[in-house]
């Protein structure tokens, strides 16, 4: 799925972004602020990629439930997740992000876009911009309502588009985010954009986000998963975090074990190891086997690529989704062996030989340990439980 960067121009479009005036003031993670040097706070972990969103007095035009900043929602205009984007004026971040690019500090600029009348004339000056100074990858991250937005696009300099479905299900993409959010989204629509997507960047230059937590079963998540991988689409995993003042406020997170096996679904899916039919899964929609053999899969256990930031090439988002306290959904950086051991902890299972699972739904009081040791290097013993503490609908 990571193809070398190749950007695609079409020139009479090209020309007519250069006309385009930028917009004054542009919203910048705090993270990414630090790498620019227009933030003197403390930085854990650098972000590998500029993280920049665009800024418009008022909310988005769309009302996703989860999201701070839905027409709808009471939550701070400058939060997205649970990261706070201040305003910076345009040209000098723009200037910024080209010098650390150019000075190796960074790989990749990403785009976020608020839904509102003039957002692709400002994204295409923003993209074109950054293509002219730096000719570095970039990525966009929005919502188009047309073929002609993404062509836009492509046209202008990205890299990269990032589509949303945010839902892994139907039902639940109409309860968050569609009719019965009172938001403008439709299911079919959503993929009907991928393909066009696809059609326009090419294969393997689409991506999508994907929000475990949101209700659906695991058996729906990896389906949709190996979906988007039979498209060329490159599903992003998010884990759900209530924000305040959003519709979904109140809402649990989702429990670490359930992220950890859709993540290791997911490794196993993009690599083509296994697909979504290899798989088994309990009358819940648990997953309960990955449809490999138990020696391939504790490999891809202690490799801990499954557990990184998912998204596109360079892409770290560090606590996009966390605190720094924990738990950890998607590591920014390699595993230490410690948290190695804790993620088999999550992951609460003993390989067998068709790297199987206990039933979740049947085993919610036993305890089980692990007793790999090139994985436990604790000298504790490792406990795990495995009751679901979270509702799920078929």
């Amino acid at each position: 799925m990571n193809i070398p960067f190749k950007p695609v121009r079409v020139e009479a479009v090209a020309r007519v972004t250069k006309k385009t005036r930028l917009p004054k003031q542009i919203r910048v993670s705090v993270g990414s602020a630090m790498i620019l040097g227009l933030s003197n706070a403390r930085l854990d972990i650098a972000p590998t990629t500029i993280y920049l969103m665009t800024y418009r007095r008022g909310k988005c035009s769309a009302n996703c439930g989860f999201c701070p900043q839905a027409k709808e929602s009471r939550g701070r205009t400058d939060m997205l997740s649970r990261v706070s984007w201040p305003t910076y004026p345009t040209k000098l971040v723009l200037n910024e992000v080209s010098r650390a690019y150019e000075g190796a500090e960074i790989k990749r600029v990403c785009f976020q876009a608020l839904n509102y009348p003039e957002v692709f004339t400002h994204l295409t000056a923003f993209v074109n911009t950054i293509f002219e100074q730096a000719h570095m990858p970039i990525s966009v991250s929005c919502q188009p309502a047309r073929r002609e937005d993404i062509v836009q696009l492509v046209s202008a300099g990205a890299e990269r588009i990032g589509i949303p479905l945010d839902a892994a299900a139907k039902w639940v993409f109409n309860r968050i985010k569609g009719s019965s959010a009172r938001g403008p989204y439709t299911w079919e629509k959503q993929f009907k954009l991928l393909n066009e997507a696809v059609d326009v960047f090419g294969k393997g230059k689409v991506s999508t986000h994907l929000i475990v937590g949101l209700g659906e079963t695991e058996r729906q998540m990896i389906k949709t998963i190996q979906d988007c991988v039979d498209m060329t689409v490159l599903p992003g995993l998010f884990a759900f975090t209530p924000i305040p003042g959003t519709a979904l406020a109140k809402e649990k997170r989702p429990p670490i074990e359930v992220y950890r096996r859709i993540q290791v679904a997911r490794h196993l899916i993009l690599h083509g190891v296994a697909r979504y039919e290899d798989m088994s899964f309990d009358g819940k929609g648990f997953l309960t086997c990955f449809g490999v053999d138990g020696e391939t899969l504790m490999k891809v256990i202690e490799a801990g690529e499954p557990f990184l930031t998912s998204g596109c090439p360079d892409c770290n988002r560090p606590f996009y989704n966390e605190k720094p306290s924990g738990p950890i959904y998607n590591y920014p950086r390699k595993l230490t062996e410690e948290e190695l051991a804790r993620i088999v902890n999550q992951l609460g299972f003993l390989v067998k030989e068709r790297g199987c699972l206990p039933c979740p739904s049947e085993l919610e009081s036993r305890k089980i340990y692990v007793q790999d040791a090139r994985l436990c290097k604790a000298k504790w013993p490792v406990k795990i439980w495995l009751r679901p503490r979270w509702k799920t609908r078929g």
